[in-house]
C-alpha cells in the first residue's frame, strides 16, 4: 500500500531532522501534531540539499545538486518519488500548495555554494534569501493552512526569523566555512582582520531582526506558536553565547548549547508561553 510508503518517507524526514538538529527537533515537537510531519518534510530536503553542498567532499557536488533538482522536479510534476525525503516533501508541497519560487530559490543559493564568491551586500542578501528566508515562508505556508491573508501579513517576520537564524548559523560556523570549505558570507569583510568591531556590527543587526521577529510569532497561529517560539528561544540562547565570546574564539571554535541548557530554555519557554509572557 503507498500509505505505508508515505508514512516511512515522513518517518525517513523525522529521523534526519533528528539526527542533525536537536533545536529543531524539539521545536517540532512543541508544535501542533497535525502539521509536524509537514515540518519534518521541509527540514528533511533542505538538510538533503545543504549536505550535498557541505559534506560530500570527493564528489561532484554540483553533478549532484543538479540531479537533486531535476528529481524535485520531476516528482512535483508526477506526484511521487521513489526517493523517501522527495516523497514526504512533494505531498507537503502539493497539500499546503507552497510556492515553487520558494523551492527554486532555495535551489538557487544552494548551487551558489559551490562557487567561490566574495558577496556583496546584494549577494548577501540574495544568498539569504534563497538559503534561510525562503525556507521560513515554506513552513509559514504550513503554519497559515492556506489562509492567504495571514500568510501575507506573516510574512515579513518569517523572513526576518530565518534571516536571523541564517546569520547565527554564519557566526557559529565560522570555523569550518572559512578554514575548511574557504567560504566568507559576510559581505565586504576581510576574515584576516575579523575582529570585534567587524563581529559587533553583525549582531547589532541579528539583534533586531530577532526584535522584529518576536512580533510575529506572537501572531501566528495557535498550532504554531509555541513550536517556532521555542525555536526562536534555542537559537536565542546560542546567539547570547556566541555574543559572550570574542571574534577570536568564534574564528576558531564552534560555539554549541548543552543539552541540558536546551532543556531548560524549553522548561522556562514552556512556562513563559502558558503564562502569555512572550
Amino acid at each position: 500500500m503507498k500509505q505505508l510508503f508515505d508514512e516511512l518517507s515522513f518517518s525517513v524526514s523525522k529521523v534526519i531532522t533528528k539526527k542533525y538538529s536537536t533545536s529543531f527537533s524539539l521545536g517540532i515537537l512543541a508544535l501542533k501534531p497535525n502539521i509536524r510531519n509537514a515540518i519534518y518534510a521541509i527540514y528533511g530536503y533542505v538538510r538533503l540539499a545543504d549536505e550535498i553542498v557541505d559534506s560530500f567532499h570527493g564528489y561532484d557536488k554540483e553533478k549532484l545538486l543538479r540531479r537533486l533538482k531535476i528529481e524535485t522536479d520531476n516528482a512535483l510534476i508526477e506526484g511521487i518519488s521513489i526517493n523517501p525525503i522527495l516523497q514526504s516533501f512533494q505531498e507537503t508541497v502539493h497539500k499546503y500548495k507552497i510556492d515553487r519560487n520558494l523551492i527554486d530559490q532555495f535551489l538557487h543559493s544552494m548551487a551558489m555554494d559551490l562557487q567561490k564568491i566574495d558577496y556583496n551586500s546584494d549577494l548577501y542578501k540574495e544568498y539569504i534569501f534563497g538559503s534561510a528566508e525562503v525556507v521560513g515562508l515554506m513552513c509559514l505556508q504550513v503554519f497559515t493552512e492556506g489562509n492567504k491573508e495571514q500568510y501575507e501579513n506573516l510574512k515579513p517576520y518569517a523572513m526576518k526569523l530565518g534571516s536571523a537564524f541564517q546569520k547565527i548559523n554564519f557566526l557559529r560556523d565560522l570555523k569550518d566555512d572559512y578554514h575548511i570549505l574557504g567560504r566568507t558570507y559576510f559581505p565586504n569583510i576581510d576574515m584576516e582582520v575579523f575582529n570585534n568591531e567587524v563581529k559587533e556590527k553583525i549582531e547589532t543587526e541579528i539583534h533586531a531582526e530577532f526584535k522584529e521577529a518576536l512580533v510575529g510569532i506572537k501572531k501566528l497561529p495557535s498550532s504554531a506558536m509555541f513550536g517556532v517560539y521555542l525555536a526562536y528561544k534555542y537559537y536565542l540562547s546560542l546567539f547570547k553565547k556566541i555574543r559572550s565570546k570574542s571574534s577570536h574564539e568564534i574564528l576558531n571554535n564552534r560555539v554549541r548549547v548543552a543539552n541540558s541548557e536546551k532543556a531548560y530554555v524549553a522548561f522556562k519557554s514552556y512556562v513563559r508561553y502558558k503564562s502569555a509572557w512572550l
